[in-house]
C-alpha cells in the first residue's frame, strides 16, 4: 500500500517503522526536519518537510496516488484538516485521524463524510486509559486484550512457583479444569518463544499467553499462578491526559489519589473528578509517597510525560512497599532495560496504540491486532469469508489448514454481526469498528478438529511479525468468489 503518515511523534514513528517491516511505500511529513532525518537514516522510507494542513504539502507527500492517510500529528485540528484535505482534493480511500480532545469525541458526527471526512478515529489515550484499567482488574496479568467485542481476551501471565500447572503438561489444563475450555496460544521462556503442545511443561518465571472466553480467564489464571487481592487502593502519578480519564474511570470503584506537580493542573483535576483526592507534589518526593501511604497501594501508576520521573517513581514506589508498579515509558530503549527491574510493568504507548491503526493495513478483513511483546509479535482477529473452494480456511479442520510454524489459531467466534463502522449508533473512537451484541454468538476454542466457517472470527496468535503476510494470505478468497 501506499501509505502516507502525518506526524513523526512517537505513534507515527513506531507506525512507519512497522509499515516499512511489511514493504508497504511510505512517506512521512512533520514540520521538523532533524525528527524526520533521525527517522530516515534508520528506515527505507520519503519524508516531507512542511505543515500536514497545507495542501501543496500534501501534493509533495504523494497524495494523488495515496491508498490511506494516518493524521497522527500532536494536533487534532490539523489531523482534521488533513483528511479533508486528503478527501476533497484527492479522494483517498481511507483516512484515519488521531483525535485526543474530548470534545471532538464527544461529537462523532464532526466525522462524518459531510463534515471532515475521518473514516476512523483513535484516540491513544482512551486505548492506553482501557489497557490500564484491564490490568488493574486483573492485577495478575502482564497484558490482558479483548477480541470479538470483548467476549474473548488473550491474556499474558508470569507463572509462579507453587501454581497447579507449573512443573506439569500442557495437556494437564482440561483436567483441572474440565467444565470450561482454553488454550495456550504460546509461552515465553527467558524471551524465547516455545510453540505449545500437549506434553509441554509450563516452568516457573514462563510468560505465558492463553486465550479463553472472557467470562472465564480468572479460573485459567488460578491454574498458573496464586491470585494477588483485588485490587481497592491506586496512587497515579502525573494527571495529564492519561492520569486524569484513568481516575475519571476508576474513582467510582477504587481508592484513587494522584499526585501532580502543576498546581493550575491540580485545581482542574480537583473540579473535574468528585472521589479521588488530588495531591500537589512531586512523584519522586520519598517524604509525600511516606505521608500518602504508598505501603498501602494495590497498584502505583507511572503516567507523567516524563520517562525518567515515571521510571524513578515507580521504583520508588515498589521500594517502599507499593505491591505492583507500572510506568508508562516512550522511549523503546528504555522499555527494554526496565523489564528486569523491579517495575513489575512497562507500558509503550505506541505499541498499545499501534494494534487500532493496523487493522486498516492490514490485508484481508481483519477486526482487530493486538502488538505483543513490545512488536515481535501479534495477535489478530481475522474473519473468514468465501465457502470450501474460494477459501483456504473455510470448511477446513483446523489441523488441515497449512498455517506457518509459530501461528497458532487459538479461538474462534461465531454469529457476531458485520462492522458497521464508527458512526454506528454506539461509536466507539478507540477501536474504530462497531458490532452489536447477539445471544448466537458463540465462543468455540480452537482445536485440531474444530471445523472453520463462513464469517467466522478466527483469533491468530503469531509468535514472529514476519509471518503475518502468510497468515492474510490464508484468509483471502479467490477472485472467482468476489
Amino acid at each position: 500500500m501506499k501509505i502516507i503518515i502525518l506526524g513523526a511523534g512517537q505513534v507515527g514513528s513506531t507506525v512507519a517503522e512497522s509499515l516499512v517491516s511489511e514493504a508497504n511505500d511510505i512517506t512521512v511529513v512533520d514540520i521538523d526536519p532533524l525528527r524526520l532525518a533521525l527517522l530516515q537514516d534508520r528506515l527505507d522510507l520519503r519524508t516531507v518537510v512542511g505543515n500536514a494542513s497545507h495542501p501543496s504539502v500534501l501534493v509533495n507527500a504523494g497524495a494523488d496516488d495515496a491508498d490511506m492517510v494516518l493524521a497522527v500529528t500532536e494536533h487534532d485540528e490539523t489531523n482534521l484538516v488533513a483528511c479533508k484535505l486528503a478527501a476533497t482534493l484527492f479522494n483517498t480511500p481511507t483516512k484515519i485521524a488521531r483525535i485526543r480532545s474530548t470534545e471532538y469525541s464527544a461529537y462523532p458526527e464532526i466525522f462524518s463524510a459531510e463534515n471532515f471526512c475521518v473514516d476512523f478515529a483513535i484516540s491513544p489515550e482512551q486505548i492506553l486509559t482501557k489497557y490500564i484499567e484491564k490490568l488493574i482488574e486483573f492485577p495478575e496479568a502482564l497484558q490482558v486484550l479483548d477480541f470479538a467485542s470483548g467476549k474473548v481476551s488473550l491474556v499474558a501471565v508470569r507463572a509462579l512457583k507453587g501454581g497447579s500447572l507449573v512443573g506439569q503438561q500442557l495437556q494437564e489444563l482440561r483436567k483441572h479444569v474440565p467444565n470450561l475450555d482454553s488454550r495456550v496460544a504460546a509461552i515465553f521462556r527467558r524471551d524465547r518463544p516455545i510453540i505449545p503442545e500437549g506434553d509441554t511443561v509450563i516452568e516457573a518465571e514462563d510468560e505465558v499467553f492463553f486465550i479463553a472466553a472472557t467470562k472465564d480467564i480468572r479460573i485459567v489464571m488460578r491454574e498458573l499462578r496464586k491470585m494477588d487481592n483485588p485490587v481497592k487502593h491506586v496512587m497515579i502519578a502525573g494527571g495529564g491526559r492519561i492520569g486524569r480519564r484513568l481516575g475519571a474511570t476508576l474513582e467510582k470503584d477504587y481508592r484513587v489519589k494522584i499526585i501532580e506537580r502543576n498546581h493550575q493542573a491540580c485545581e482542574r483535576l480537583a473540579s473535574e473528578l468528585s472521589d479521588a483526592l488530588i495531591l500537589h507534589g512531586d512523584v519522586t518526593d520519598e517524604t509525600l509517597l511516606e505521608d500518602e501511604n504508598i505501603a498501602e497501594m494495590d497498584m502505583f501508576c507511572a503516567l507523567t510525560n516524563d520517562d525518567e520521573n515515571n521510571i524513578m517513581s515507580a521504583l520508588l514506589a515498589k521500594r517502599m512497599g507499593a505491591h505492583k508498579v507500572i510506568a508508562l515509558i516512550n522511549r523503546g530503549a528504555y522499555v527494554d532495560l526496565i523489564q528486569s527491574s523491579g517495575i513489575d510493568i512497562a507500558i509503550s504507548p505506541a505499541q498499545v496504540t499501534i494494534g487500532s491503526l493496523l487493522a486498516y493495513v492490514r490485508h484481508g478483513d481483519v477486526a482487530a491486532v493486538h502488538s505483543l511483546r513490545r512488536g515481535a509479535a501479534e495477535a489478530l482477529e481475522l474473519v473468514a469469508h468465501g465457502d470450501a473452494k474460494s477459501s483456504n480456511v473455510v470448511g477446513r479442520r483446523i489441523d488441515e489448514i497449512k498455517l506457518p510454524k509459530g501461528a497458532t489459531i487459538g479461538a474462534i467466534v461465531r454469529g457476531l454481526p458485520k462492522s458497521e463502522g464508527i458512526f454506528d449508533e454506539n461509536p466507539s473512537l478507540e477501536q474504530g469498528k462497531v458490532v452489536h451484541e447477539s445471544s448466537a454468538i458463540k465462543v468455540i476454542i480452537a482445536h485440531h478438529d474444530t471445523i472453520i466457517e463462513s464469517e467466522d472470527h478466527v483469533i491468530i496468535f503469531v509468535i514472529n511479525r514476519k509471518m503475518i503476510r502468510e497468515v492474510e494470505r490464508l484468509f483471502q478468497v479467490n477472485v472467482g468468489f468476489l
